[in-house]
């Protein structure tokens, strides 16, 4: 199945649009495994570790885990605490008061502990507060280490209703900051008597618009979020928060309706909790009986939102909350997020690679929305893929083709003389190189590892693979290829190197070996 070993850091990041997620509690192996099950989609984890005394200096939460902050340092995600006031006004306006005591201790937080920043998400303030908050993202940004980033978390304000009245001052504020973490979520909210959805296509686009007059869009994330809310008549619940993941449990328990909103792209369920129904816990408490109605996100709403970072050229996106993932989120999310059309790659062992060869413009797609993963490449096509790779596309072609069987007008024509003219590729008799000849795998480390200089493996060593010989023509090349691990064999423990190399194989090898253009 495997041509080289999966990697806990694809280099797709590099190219990909930028993606952070808060996360608030859980103990710090389920916190791992919750950011392993983001498989690579994450740039920055923000925990919360930063909270606030009642005079407004800082308290470090006893969340605070060293264990966890060295196992994202070792993932090569960055830590950027949430500094969060649980929309307390009071708090926020007495930190805001003593924002100078507060910017050293955070400052201070960071270097003792190897973070990576703060991420600033104090709420319920008002335009009394504006300059204070300015100035505190001021003083933050000119005490943190060098290279440690700012970010705020900003209000959704789709109406443009309240752009100067508000406690964000976001024009005065960019100079200051990394990015701005748009909460374009909670249109509907806890005590909301009408049940709606939290964050509806049409809000989370006006939101943005309105974003961009004050901020450019390189600066601006797009906050998702990984909950719903829901109704059932009780003003003690109405609006209350549930995650994606238990809203869909409920749904499944009760036996519920789903029904998808055209218009405010989001996800509608409702469900009845009988009297004699066993009840499913709320943080801890049963949930009454009654008849419910959940808002929440699905594949389907989160596509819709996500793709508006594309439409509008945003940084990224930015969530709340990691725990509240829904299961199948991470399989399709920075596809979607990228601008990737690729319907059948989601879950593919290689979907990152793919992902990343497409965002480089390595390789394309084989048709509309598609990929086609495990398809043989033809010789013709890793030609092309290796020109595009290596940035090639203008070197100047020389002579005639010495291919009978690529002539001029072949799509591949350029591509494949220019191979040729660098050595990267060879004929395969006389005067033929069998263009759509699928490439085997022996082909293409022959190949490969005379593009990268590979020094040669002892052909006396014990053969690598038990259907390897010593003397088979590819198994230097082969061995020099293992030695560098870009390569692997099959689960039983064979390479098979006559077996067709696919084209999610071409794509793992280009990531795993991340080329760059060289001069022509």
């Amino acid at each position: 199945m495997y041509l080289y070993r999966m990697t806990q850091d694809p280099l797709y990041a590099e190219s990909g649009k930028f993606n952070m997620s808060y996360i608030n509690y859980g103990i710090t192996s389920s916190l791992i495994q919750n950011v392993d099950a983001a498989k690579g989609s994450l740039q920055v984890i923000s925990p919360g570790y930063f909270e606030l005394n009642a005079d407004g200096s800082l308290h470090l939460s006893e969340s605070l885990d060293t264990g966890f902050i060295s196992a994202m340092k070792l993932r090569n995600i960055k830590v950027v605490p949430f500094l969060g006031n649980e929309w307390n006004q009071e708090l926020g306006r007495m930190a805001m008061q003593n924002r100078e005591l507060l910017s050293d201790q955070i400052a201070q937080a960071v270097r003792t502990y190897s973070l990576d920043g703060v991420n600033v998400d104090i709420e319920n303030l008002t335009q009394a507060d504006r300059d204070n908050l300015t100035d505190f993202v001021k003083m933050l940004r000119a005490k943190l280490p060098a290279g440690a980033e700012v970010s705020i978390a900003i209000g959704a304000d789709p109406d443009g209703a309240y752009t100067t009245t508000t406690m964000y001052d976001n024009q005065a504020m960019s100079p200051y900051v990394d990015y701005f973490m748009l909460m374009a979520y909670d249109e509907h909210y806890p005590g909301d008597p009408e049940p709606g959805p939290v964050a509806s296509l049409p809000y989370v686009e006006k939101s943005i618009q309105q974003a961009l007059k004050q901020v450019p869009a390189s600066q601006l994330v797009l906050g998702l979020p990984f909950y719903g809310r829901f109704w059932n008549g009780d003003p003690a619940y109405n609006g209350l928060g549930v995650s994606d993941q238990l809203a869909e449990k409920l749904i499944d328990t009760y036996h519920g309706v789903r029904t998808y909103d055209e218009t405010s792209q989001s996800v509608k369920g409702t469900f009845t909790i009988g009297t004699a129904d066993a009840s499913v816990l709320l943080n801890g408490t049963p949930l009454p009986a009654g008849n419910y109605t959940v808002w929440y996100e699905n594949e389907r709403s989160i596509k819709a939102k996500s793709l508006l970072v594309q439409k509008y050229g945003l940084k990224g996106t930015g969530d709340w909350s990691l725990e509240q993932t829904a299961a199948d989120t991470w399989d399709y999310y920075s596809l979607w997020l990228n601008g990737i059309p690729f319907t059948d790659v989601a879950g593919h062992w290689a979907q990152y690679d793919i992902l990343r060869a497409a965002l480089e413009g390595w390789m394309t797609g084989t048709g509309e929305n598609r990929f086609d993963p495990d398809l043989p490449l033809t010789r013709a096509q890793a030609a092309a893929v290796l020109v595009r790779a290596y940035g090639l596309e203008n070197t100047e072609v020389t002579g005639p083709s010495p291919f009978d069987d690529v002539p001029a007008g072949h799509w591949a024509w350029k591509d494949i003389m220019i191979a040729a003219q660098k050595g990267y590729m060879q004929g395969t008799a006389d005067a033929t190189f069998a263009p759509d000849q699928p490439l085997t795998r022996e082909q293409f480390c022959q190949l490969m590892a005379r593009i990268l200089s590979l020094p040669q493996a002892d052909s006396s060593a014990a053969p690598a693979f038990p259907d390897l010989s010593t003397d088979r023509w590819s198994y230097a090349a082969i061995a020099a290829m293992r030695a560098k691990s870009l390569v692997d064999g099959f689960e039983d423990g064979t390479f098979r190197p006559e077996a067709p190399f696919t084209r999610a194989q071409m794509a793992a090898i280009l990531n795993r070996v991340n080329p760059r253009p060289i001069e022509p």
